[in-house]
């Protein structure tokens, strides 16, 4: 049996991540979630009036010997966009914001060289406002937020934001994509 490695990355809405990261090979398992505030047990209302301070992120449970947790990173920069601070377009507060939650010494390294990296190749106009943290505690968000593209494509956010990501991510991947 592979080993496998756990990621945390919050990059604006959690279904936009969500969907991107259920294509990738190597990619076990994604949750969407919450991480980074002060309340147990968030539920999304609270999240999404901004006082619990947590973040809307994916879990991400993957095989490091398939995908690295680099390929991860550089699909999360792609994806959305680190140089706005707590949002994403239209999605604005602190649980919209870009952030990693690093599992692990080596997990931090990795995203610390990646971001210097991109700084580096100018890879964006503006600063990058991305979060680089210790992991914090993992919340579940509810049912209906899992697999939400699949179960709600119909919808005119999906359409109109979560979509586009995908499309974005297919055709920027395609060697990442599971068969």
């Amino acid at each position: 049996m592979a080993a496998t490695e756990t990621a945390v990355l919050g990059g604006g809405c959690f279904w936009c991540l969500e969907a991107v990261y259920r294509e990738i090979r190597g990619v076990s398992r994604v949750v969407s979630g919450y991480s980074g505030g002060a309340v147990d047990a968030p539920d999304y209302h609270a999240v999404c009036e901004g006082g619990t301070g947590h973040a809307e992120v994916v879990q991400i449970e993957f095989d490091p010997a398939v995908v690295s947790f680099r390929q991860l990173l550089e699909v999360f920069f792609v994806i959305h966009d680190p140089t706005t601070l707590n949002r994403q377009g239209n999605d604005v507060g602190t649980q919209y914001r870009s952030v990693i939650f690093a599992q692990s010494p080596a997990q931090r390294a990795e995203a610390e060289a990646v971001m210097d990296e991109l700084r580096a190749a100018g890879a964006f106009a503006d600063p990058i406002m991305t979060e680089l943290v210790a992991a914090e505690h993992f919340w579940p968000a509810e049912d209906y937020h899992q697999d939400y593209l699949a179960r709600n494509g119909h919808q005119p956010y999906c359409q109109a934001v979560v979509s586009p990501k995908l499309a974005k991510f297919r055709a920027r991947f395609a060697a990442l994509r599971s068969a």
